[in-house]
């Protein structure tokens, strides 16, 4: 399935009108299961996501849901239809009472569907690196970087972005999804395919709100820096200060607000 469609369309402007096929982003259904222990299946989640890497979506999921903690811990993954059935190593312990959703994860709402979120409040994740430090210049490049890489949102306007980087401000994968949090989900993922270490000295940009959610798996993924473009939450400024992230929102070119962690970020903030 595309990640984009054609869809007619009329636009209407300074009284005249025109048809043409324009371009949308791909909005559709994957239900996940798990196949555990003996013959044991658990639905996890309907989420509506746009297709293509949904294996990295999959396996990012699950470690922010803390049912993984490597790819070593998926054996299979097979999809059929709108379905992916996961299968987990004998030695993986799936707490059905928590990862059991119980309604449709939207495109808007990565936790909606919990029977309970203390786990999600009272979590933890590596030790974030104190190594890496940025600057404003990085930061502007950084956002120039993920923009000319954006090419869903380039032609439909409707995703958005997930994009690491070194500590050198040089671009290392990019995800786009109409959901936020699948969008982090899928870097995560991306993350985990390669080396999940170097996270430890990347940072991660975002190109929507910072909400508790995607501070929540920038955490659990090491991350030490979290930069936004839109606003950030008051759980997401709460979660960051608690664990030591570095917490930028309202980025621009050589403009940020910082909320957390102002150590990595320096600047001559005396000019």
């Amino acid at each position: 399935m595309d990640s984009v469609v054609y869809r007619d369309s009329v636009k209407l402007e300074n009284q005249k009108h025109k048809r043409f096929a324009d371009h949308i982003i791909t909005e559709s259904a994957i239900q996940i299961s798990l196949n555990y222990g003996i013959e044991n299946v658990l639905n996890v989640g309907v989420i509506m996501r746009t297709p293509g890497k949904d294996k990295e979506l999959i396996s990012g999921f699950l470690f922010c849901e803390g049912i993984i903690s490597t790819l070593d811990d998926i054996t299979d993954i097979q999809f059929k239809d709108n379905s992916a059935i996961v299968k987990l190593d004998s030695s993986i312990e799936v707490k059905s009472d928590i990862h059991e959703r119980r309604n449709t994860v939207t495109s808007s709402c990565g936790i909606c569907g919990r029977s309970g979120i203390n786990d999600l409040l009272h979590f933890h994740g590596p030790e974030l690196s104190e190594k890496i430090q940025l600057n404003l210049e990085q930061i502007s490049n950084s956002l120039l970087l993920m923009r000319e890489k954006q090419h869903i949102f380039s032609s439909t306007g409707g995703s958005h972005a997930c994009a690491s980087f070194t500590d050198l401000g040089e671009l290392i994968d990019i995800q786009e999804d109409i959901g936020r949090h699948n969008a982090m989900d899928k870097l995560i993922g991306s993350t985990l395919d390669r080396d999940f270490n170097n996270s430890r000295n990347e940072y991660v940009v975002v190109s929507g709100r910072a909400s508790f959610e995607l501070v929540f798996k920038s955490i659990k993924a090491g991350f030490p820096i979290m930069i936004s473009v839109g606003a950030p939450s008051s759980l997401a400024i709460d979660v960051a200060n608690e664990h030591g992230l570095t917490l930028c929102s309202f980025a621009r070119h050589n403009k940020i607000t910082i909320y957390s962690g102002m150590r990595r970020i320096f600047n001559n903030f005396t000019k």
